[in-house]
Formats: C-alpha cells, sequence, structure tokens
C-alpha cells in the first residue's frame, strides 16, 4: 500500500533547478503541449496566466523563448506549456521537432502580471485567438478546481474548427460547471462538416450574441495585436469601461507591473473638436469626434444612403480623400477598400479636419 505524501513538506521548485520534459502531447496542428517535472520532486508555486522562459538549446546558440503556462497552480506537480509555431518560428520549431520526454532544459520564472487574481470580480469574459487560449485555460481551469461556481464567458476564435484549442478539455468543463459559457468563433467552417457556432471575424454584433451582459463583466484578452486591437475597438464603440480591460501581449509579455504598457488608442472624445469638408458640396461643418461622419451629413442636409448604421451592410460607403477617421465596422467594408481610402460614414468618427467625397 503506497504512502500518502504530506505535500505541505515538499518544497517548491526554484528556477535554479532544470526541469525535465515528461510528456509531448500534439493539440492542433503546429501546436503542442508540454509536460514538465522537477527531478527533486518539488511542487509548481504560480498564479495562474502567468508564463515561463525558457532556455532553448538551438544548434546555432542558446535561444530564450517566453510562453504562457497553460496548466494550474491547483494541479502543482507538473506545469504545462503549449505552443504554437508560427511561419518564422525559431524557438518553437526546435521544441516541436526535438524537444522529447526524458531531455531537460532550463527554465526561468514564472512571471507575469495577467492573471484575474490581481483584479477580481463577480464576471469575467475571456476573449482570445489562436494560442492566445493559453492563460485563460490556466485560470479557467484554477476556478473549476476552486469548487466554487465562478460566471466565465469564455470566447476564442480560431480559423478553422480543427485549429481550436482544448475545445474538448474546455465543452467537458463547461458540462461540470454550469458558470462556464464557451463561446468559438470561427473564420470558415471545415469542408464537409457543418459549424452551427459563430462564424466571422470577432466584432460588436458577435461581442453582444456571445456576452450580451459585457458591461458587467472583467475582460481579459489575448492573442495577436490586430486581433486585440479588434477587442478594444468593439468594446471601447460600446462604451465600456476600458479600466477593466486587461491584456497580454504574444510579443512581450509583461512581467511587472510597470511593465503593462499604456494602451493609446484613439477614443471619439465629445469635447475635442473637428471638422468636416464635403468636397462635391463645396461645405464645411464644424462637429465633435463623437459625432459620426454619417451623422454630420445628415445635419448639415447632406444625403449619403444608408441602411444598418452598425457597419454590417455597407450601403454608406464612401471615399475619404483627406484626414483620418476612427472606423469600428463589423464587416461592411473590405480591407481592400479601406487601403483605397474608402470608409463607412456610419460608423467613422473624424480625428481632426477630414475630407470627404460628398
Amino acid at each position: 500500500m503506497n504512502e500518502l505524501v504530506d505535500v505541505s513538506r515538499q518544497s517548491t521548485w526554484k528556477d535554479s533547478e532544470e526541469l525535465e520534459c515528461v510528456s509531448v502531447i500534439p493539440e492542433v496542428p503546429n501546436t503542442a503541449s508540454f509536460t514538465f517535472r522537477a527531478a527533486s520532486g518539488a511542487l509548481f508555486d504560480f498564479q495562474p496566466g502567468q508564463f515561463l522562459t525558457l532556455e532553448l538549446p538551438l544548434p546555432d546558440g542558446v535561444i530564450h523563448r517566453t510562453y504562457t503556462i497553460s496548466s494550474s497552480p491547483s494541479r502543482p506537480r507538473s506545469v504545462t506549456i503549449t505552443v504554437k509555431a508560427q511561419p518564422d518560428s525559431m524557438g518553437t520549431r526546435w521544441m516541436l521537432d526535438n524537444l522529447v520526454p526524458g531531455m531537460r532544459i532550463r527554465v526561468m520564472g514564472p512571471a507575469g502580471q495577467f492573471t484575474h487574481l490581481n483584479y477580481p470580480a463577480e464576471k469575467y469574459l475571456f476573449i482570445s485567438a489562436g494560442s492566445g487560449i493559453t492563460p485563460m485555460m490556466s485560470m479557467t481551469t484554477w476556478m473549476f478546481d476552486h469548487g466554487s461556481e465562478p460566471d466565465i464567458v469564455f470566447v476564442n476564435c480560431a480559423r478553422r474548427p480543427s485549429e481550436i484549442l482544448f475545445r474538448n478539455q474546455l465543452e467537458h468543463m463547461a458540462t461540470r460547471l454550469p458558470g462556464l459559457y464557451v463561446k468559438w468563433v470561427i473564420e470558415e467552417p471545415e469542408r464537409f462538416l457543418p459549424w452551427t457556432g459563430f462564424q466571422g471575424r470577432f466584432n460588436q454584433l458577435i461581442l453582444g450574441l456571445v456576452a450580451s451582459d459585457y458591461l458587467e463583466r472583467e475582460v481579459f484578452c489575448c492573442g495577436p495585436e490586430p486581433f486585440m486591437q479588434s477587442v478594444r475597438d468593439a468594446l471601447t464603440g460600446l462604451g465600456y469601461d476600458m479600466d477593466r480591460y486587461h491584456q497580454e501581449s504574444f510579443q512581450a509579455p509583461a512581467a511587472t507591473e510597470a511593465e503593462i504598457p499604456e494602451l493609446d488608442d484613439v477614443i471619439p472624445d465629445a469635447s475635442i473638436d473637428a471638422e468636416i469638408v464635403f468636397a462635391q458640396a463645396q461645405r464645411t461643418e464644424a462637429c465633435t469626434q463623437n459625432d459620426t461622419v454619417l451623422a454630420v451629413t445628415r445635419a448639415s442636409g447632406l444625403n449619403i444612403p444608408s441602411g444598418c448604421t452598425f457597419g454590417v451592410c455597407g450601403t454608406c460607403k464612401i471615399r475619404k480623400l483627406e484626414g483620418e477617421v476612427h472606423m469600428v465596422h463589423n464587416g461592411g467594408i473590405s480591407e481592400d477598400d479601406i487601403a483605397a481610402g474608402y470608409i463607412l460614414a456610419c460608423c467613422s468618427y473624424p480625428v481632426g479636419r477630414v475630407t470627404v467625397d460628398v
């Protein structure tokens, strides 16, 4: 009969001790989970959402790469990171091709401020894309293991259903945890496999559908910067209190609170003056940054065809000749049109002086 182990007497892992890889689990394409243990039997103590820095012995020399921990500190006997290789990846590609059980590497950390423990709330909204799901997985598993019933809307965006990380694990947790609401958003379905969930790029419409009470939730976001920008735009455009928004960058996760970058997004301000020049009508109208181009056009007695007024239908597409606007659309305009200088008048806010072809 095995003797019970007194966990309270076991030491805590320090990064002076190398870690041994004990398992490698393939996940979605170009992605795997690597689990490590300390040879001494030391336990892992970290906050859910924190990251580790791995020292990787590549043939051309040692490099350091940072990865978020995908496991939870509520399961302290091992620690897991889940990594996804991009086309230009060096460290991650080496891990997928070379790191196998039995190998030992030097690991530094844990570190990081991106954890729900720093921002306690009654309701959470976790929004992620791709491998940005890893800190959300750690935080959700921690709350699952804690035994209480949290209120989490968990949104993950992926290109296709086959690229959704941790889908089975999260859906299983949701069957055991009534307060966990899992929502998947994909860009395109698989051939010959029907998809009945949300489809498209994350925008204000999808936000309202997946979490109608988003104004009441503490938001955590992780993914590529363009994705996080779209999330911030959607939230600010709907009046969300951005002091309750927290994000983790793929490129530069913050190790300390002082390293958390200030967001410098453009937020329309009714106290800042702007003006719109209507080139065809040869008129200039004063307004504020909080007025849409469409609203100013209508107030001036001019006409732009419009439909939904929510950036979806594309009816109010016009050409911007000069100046800058802050546009938060919901799919009604293509990237090619934006590059060519077109805007949707219903969801474009002037930044300073703007000239439009109206």
